[in-house]
């Protein structure tokens, strides 16, 4: 399962991004002013992984063993997603999701800004 170490090196790849810490002990990670990942190192070591879902990912992956719709944002309407453990999704595809949030907070930004971020459009 992935550690919090991997995570926060996985985050740190993508383009643009900066890290927080931030709402108690969460490792946040943001593209520009973009919230696209949440990691929080558990008592027992496992990670907690929130982060945005598309449209696909959601319908796929709200309902699976170790994923649940994520507290308080998906109450809100949102589409994110919350990793509890890797029972029904493994770390490859994770990362691949967590890339996807990456992206899909950068379409967020201004052009302007994403050109600072060095971000092709």
């Amino acid at each position: 399962m992935l550690d919090l170490q991997t995570y926060n090196r996985i985050c740190s790849e993508l383009t643009g991004t900066h890290y927080v810490r931030q709402w108690g002990d969460a490792h946040v990670w943001k593209v520009g002013e973009k919230v696209f990942a949440l990691g929080r190192e558990q008592e027992d070591g496992t990670m907690h992984v929130t982060f945005k879902a598309s449209d696909m990912a959601w319908e796929i992956f709200r309902d699976t063993d170790g994923v649940q719709p994520a507290p308080y944002l998906a109450s809100r309407g949102l589409k994110w997603l919350h990793r509890t453990d890797d029972l029904g999704m493994d770390d490859e595809t994770l990362i691949g999701l967590i890339a996807d949030s990456h992206r899909m907070a950068a379409a967020n930004l201004t052009k302007k800004r994403r050109a600072e971020l060095g971000l092709a459009d």
